[in-house]
């Protein structure tokens, strides 16, 4: 059935994410594990499993002789929002180097500042470049500038870099506009037919649209599907995952919602309501042929989109598609499923079946992405997880494991984890589609009308007549 952002089912050890994750019981004390200052955050240091905010801000400051691992900045700029705004804790970083720096003070130690410099320029780089959104807060752009203005007096290329920074970080942020506002645009176009499809099945067939005459070759389809779901995928910062689930937290009973939350997960709500209009387009596909023969050509063409974009890689447009053929007004046509060749179908569906967390599938996607992290070329480099999946793993990681310990301390260990999977993550959707668009079937997946629940249910109905009372009581309301 078609998605929403959370699902109800609970998680297994199954669900991606180590069964071996320390998640304190309610009431249960855990021994505090302050984390050793900055060599936690070296390679050749302990991992730091909880510690203090203010710690991990501080392992989070670079300074002359110490720069974070490129995972620690990953891993707490993803999750610390969760517990303090963005402006306020790249504030905060700020503060720290002016004390430890003596920005403050004139004249500067130029040798110092020199080996500083470079370092605070790489973080801020690696800001703007993993988590750009932050920085549509003119805060955050006039921290940037304050700590750049500070260390500019010992080298003049820190401006030149700081330009550059700002540049891209721009050029970053415009692409990203332009994203949204594509996305917004075509939902709204997106119509809906009338539920009455009487009238719409007496049209002359010239006027009728459907797939088929659109497209008839279930590779091009499954490879523009593919198309659309690495757009969506191109849009969604990591910080929307952490957007999507802020709780309030169970010491204090603060809410710690900053800003727009609506805003800030507008690209993951877009993709899974793409995900929804692809359901309801291959069910609307299927029920809105008025011959037998036609409905059965149909489910076996989408049968075959569906096994190609297993083959591709594309998890996410086969589960729609799987969905959208089990919807009950689809699933309901007996006669027209005995005409069709179903054989893949049940196959496909053994694949993506929910037994065992989805094992079959989990299976599958470990061997697209040991495909993807030794392909030579992007053909062998798409993986598109099934999205729904992916957004629950989440979400129950953090319902099952505290923001915080008993102590008061960061569980930073459920935050390693998290950013473990939403790196994963942010390395499939950088591949760019390997395929030529089909502007033609794009504008038909996009804009072609599709009918609402009650819609699809008249559409069955008028199909194959009601087997039983329900149905019929059913069938005589919406008529």
């Amino acid at each position: 059935m078609p998605q929403t952002v959370c699902s109800g089912t609970m998680f297994t050890s199954s669900s991606g994410f180590s069964p071996h994750l320390a998640c304190a019981e309610p009431g249960e004390e855990e021994a505090p594990q302050e984390g050793p200052g900055p060599g936690a955050c070296l390679a050749d240091g302990p991992p730091i499993t909880s510690a203090s905010l203010d710690t991990l801000i501080h392992n989070l400051v670079p300074t002359a002789d110490y720069y974070p691992e490129k995972a620690y900045v990953f891993t707490f700029l993803l999750s610390a929002r969760l517990f303090i705004p963005p402006p306020e804790l790249l504030a905060r970083v700020c503060e720290l180097c002016i004390k430890q720096q003596q920005l403050d003070q004139s004249p500067l130690d130029t040798a110092k500042v020199r080996k500083f410099g470079p370092k605070i320029l790489q973080l801020l780089t690696e800001w703007t470049e993993t988590f750009p959104s932050d920085f549509r807060d003119e805060k955050m752009v006039g921290h940037l500038k304050d700590i750049v203005h500070r260390i500019a007096p010992c080298d003049e290329a820190y401006w030149k870099t700081l330009n550059q920074v700002l540049q891209k970080l721009s050029q970053r942020l415009a692409l990203m506009s332009q994203g949204e506002e594509s996305i917004l645009k075509v939902s709204l176009n997106a119509s809906s037919i009338s539920d009455k499809l009487v009238a719409f099945k007496t049209k002359p067939p010239h006027i009728q649209k459907d797939m088929l005459s659109i497209c008839n070759d279930p590779y091009t389809l499954a490879q523009q599907l593919t198309h659309v779901e690495l757009e969506h995928l191109s849009h969604i910062g990591p910080e929307e995952f952490v957007q999507a689930f802020v709780q309030k937290d169970p010491l204090d009973g603060t809410q710690p919602c900053f800003g727009d939350q609506k805003k800030k997960t507008f690209n993951l709500e877009a993709y899974v309501r793409w995900f929804n209009r692809l359901c309801y387009l291959v069910a609307t596909e299927i029920c809105m042929p008025a011959k037998k023969k036609q409905r059965a050509q149909v489910i076996e063409f989408f049968i075959d989109v569906a096994r190609e974009c297993f083959n591709i890689g594309n998890f996410n447009s086969l589960m729609a598609i799987i969905s959208g053929m089990n919807m009950s007004p689809v699933s309901r046509l007996k006669k027209t499923w005995g005409k069709a060749k179903t054989a893949k179908f049940f196959i496909l569906e053994h694949q993506m079946d929910p037994t065992g967390n989805f094992y079959n599938y989990r299976t599958a996607l470990r061997g697209a992405a040991h495909r993807s992290r030794t392909a030579n070329s992007n053909r062998e480099r798409i993986v598109i997880p099934f999205f729904s999946l992916l957004i629950k793993d989440i979400y129950f990681l953090n319902e099952g494991c505290a923001n915080r310990l008993p102590s008061g301390h960061v569980n930073f260990e459920k935050f390693v984890e998290l950013a473990r999977q939403v790196r994963e993550f942010m390395t499939w959707k950088k591949v760019e589609c390997p395929f030529e668009e089909d502007r033609a079937i794009l504008h038909y997946l996009h804009t072609a009308p599709i009918f609402s629940e009650d819609g699809l249910y008249l559409a069955s109905y008028e199909s194959e007549s009601p087997e039983n009372q329900v149905e019929k009581d059913r069938w005589k309301a919406l008529r």
